[in-house]
């Protein structure tokens, strides 16, 4: 059988012309990472001198308010422009009366932030679940989480955050209407410079429970899938970001980042404004888990995830791979 002799044409475009050198791959990016995208989340308890380190989020901390401050101008240093608050109360009841209490650790560490790093943005996480004895993120009639009477409790614990000098409040609790109560107090109260951020699209999602760890928060009964987003629905998504924006809301979240890339992506394209992604605790410590055991390159991996998030449409990311993944860039 005789030979075939065929003549290779030049391509007119190779699309490897553009791989070849990492100083060439720099100026093609279509999505850049920058620090200054990055909210840093900090745990605060209360004493003096407290670093604890998280059992299941190897690399994060309970800290003191004076370790707080410490963090804070360490995460400006670093080009990172905000940090989002957790309390963690010494005491809890059934009302979660301590998210409201001025002199709980949120506030307090507030109050000192602004005082050391007054450029920093402060944002406040607002729920009940870290201040509550049974654990959910309301006020409960028997095992009913009842919506108005939160509503009521979630805007006083806004209000104290405001008072206390945060430039971002950040309610996470899903209750219908906090968001239109909540700026109508803060109005009120003159607070109008005070914005709100809604955890707009939370879903009911398996990632959180190193997070539960961290806050102790793990609900005593039950779970959360009454007020929390069911991980199959989309479009209950979209409604609930409208409504929060038609309320007031002037940044919307959507929480977990990972999984929910198409959500994320929808809402940034459907409403244009300002979205952040939450990359939370299951997603932080399964790569550092795999990245232990030798399964994972840590880093890459890190910067992989943080790159398909802002990808996805995202302006803002939450993460506790912040100060590592700025240190990188």
């Amino acid at each position: 059988m005789p030979s075939v002799t065929t003549t290779a044409l030049p391509l007119a475009t190779r699309l490897r012309r553009l791989r070849r050198t990492p100083a060439i791959r720099d100026l093609v990016r279509e999505t850049r990472l920058s620090p200054s995208m990055f909210v840093y989340p900090l745990f605060v308890c209360e004493g003096e001198g407290v670093r604890k380190e998280v059992g299941a989020m190897p690399g994060v901390f309970n800290l003191s308010v004076d370790e707080v401050v410490k963090d804070a101008d360490a995460v400006w240093r670093e080009g990172i422009k905000g940090l989002l608050l957790f309390g963690l109360p010494a005491h809890k009841d059934a009302d979660g009366s301590a998210a409201w209490d001025a002199q709980a650790p949120v506030q307090r560490a507030v109050a000192a932030i602004k005082r050391a790093v007054p450029e920093l943005v402060v944002i406040t996480d607002v729920c009940l679940c870290e201040y509550t004895s049974h654990g959910h993120c309301g006020v409960l009639d028997g095992e009913r989480i009842l919506n108005d009477e939160t509503v009521e409790h979630l805007v006083r614990a806004a209000v104290s955050h405001a008072e206390a000098g945060a430039d971002i409040v950040a309610p996470s609790d899903m209750m219908d209407g906090r968001i239109g109560a909540i700026r109508d107090a803060l109005d009120t109260r003159g607070f109008t410079d005070t914005a709100i951020l809604s955890y707009a699209a939370k879903y009911c999602s398996g990632f959180y429970g190193p997070f539960r760890e961290a806050a102790d928060s793990a609900p005593a009964f039950g779970d959360r899938r009454t007020h929390q987003m069911d991980p199959a629905n989309v479009l209950e998504a979209l409604r609930e970001v409208a409504l929060d924006l038609d309320e007031g809301a002037d940044m919307v979240m959507v929480k977990p980042a990972l999984p929910y890339l198409d959500v994320i992506s929808r809402v940034k394209r459907e409403f244009g404004y300002p979205t952040a992604a939450y990359h939370v605790s299951g997603e932080y410590s399964m790569i550092k888990a795999a990245a232990r055991l030798g399964w994972l390159d840590e880093e890459r991996t890190m910067m992989e995830c943080l790159t398909s998030i802002a990808r996805a449409g995202a302006d803002i990311i939450i993460t506790y791979y912040a100060r590592e993944a700025a240190r990188k860039i």
